[in-house]
């Protein structure tokens, strides 16, 4: 071979390894795109699995319940002067006049009626029966609590209010069994000039519902003084008629009555005042009337 052509030879071959490099340094230059539209691709789906992420944290924490409390028992009241027997009242209150009921501005969550009497007796004097009974119902709420709680709360209210009337003389406290979920009853006499008061006040609870009876009475214009003993037995006997009553108009057929008390039952108060309801009844809470008994008119 001659020294032209080997030199032609060694010429093209150093044009085909340039050709080669070239073509190279393209199929390199061409791959760093698609490596980064990959790269780009991977970082999107990241991001979209994120977002995914937080939209489920979202509704999962929406999702979730909000604060519940166990629903009111019952929810409604009997109509008030209808919640004794007429035999009761006539025991109670002898040639009464029909019975008086209370303002209310919702009948299904307070109710009260009273009756009165004045048995003269001409130069004997004459005997006087004051009687009266409230009941006040509770609705669960929230922030408060269940119904039950709010009115045994309540319970325990009313028996030290009806502890500390001013001018009580012998204040005794006792339960009150068979009637309702819990029952006490608070006796004493209250002297006034007309003579001297013997006051009886049960306060009971079935379920949410809070029932006070306040019956008092007196030996007027030299008449006899009544039995506290007999006065306070008639009284326990009305209070367990009303709340039968409140059991029967929830469809219960006065079962409360003479049950056996509910699982939210607690121990009657004692006379000793308990810590006071830091939780105040809602609309219409207030249903007692007042402690002290009202003179001769």
């Amino acid at each position: 071979m001659s020294e032209g052509t080997m030199q032609r030879q060694a010429q093209r071959e150093e044009r085909d390894q340039r050709a080669k490099r070239r073509n190279r340094v393209l199929v390199c230059a061409a791959a760093v795109p698609v490596m980064l539209v990959a790269a780009g691709c991977s970082s999107d789906s990241g991001s979209g699995d994120s977002t995914d992420k937080a939209a489920k944290a979202a509704a999962s924490a929406s999702a979730k319940p909000s604060p519940t409390v166990q629903a009111a028992a019952y929810g409604k009241l009997p109509e008030p002067c209808k919640v004794l027997s007429k035999k009761t009242l006539e025991d109670l209150v002898p040639k009464g006049k029909s019975g008086k009921e209370g303002k209310s501005d919702d009948i299904s969550t307070r109710g009260s009626c009273s009756w009165n009497s004045l048995d003269n007796n001409g130069v004997k004097g004459s005997q006087f029966r004051w009687l009266n009974v409230s009941m006040l119902r509770f609705e669960s709420d929230v922030t408060r609590g269940p119904a039950d709680k709010l009115a045994q709360e309540h319970f325990e209210k009313q028996v030290q209010e009806a502890q500390a009337v001013e001018g009580a003389k012998s204040v005794k406290t006792e339960p009150v069994t068979g009637t309702g979920d819990q029952a006490t009853a608070v006796h004493y006499d209250l002297k006034k000039k007309e003579g001297t008061f013997k006051q009886q006040t049960v306060v009971a609870r079935v379920e949410n519902v809070v029932v006070t009876l306040d019956y008092y009475g007196a030996g007027l214009a030299g008449d006899k003084t009544p039995s506290g003993s007999d006065m306070l037995k008639d009284a326990k006997k009305a209070a367990k008629e009303a709340v039968g009553a409140v059991s029967e108009a929830n469809g219960e057929g006065g079962g409360k009555a003479g049950g056996a008390p509910s699982a939210s039952a607690s121990k009657p108060a004692s006379k000793a005042p308990s810590k006071e309801a830091s939780e105040k009844p809602s609309k219409g809470a207030s249903a007692t009337p007042s402690k002290k008994p009202a003179s001769k008119s």
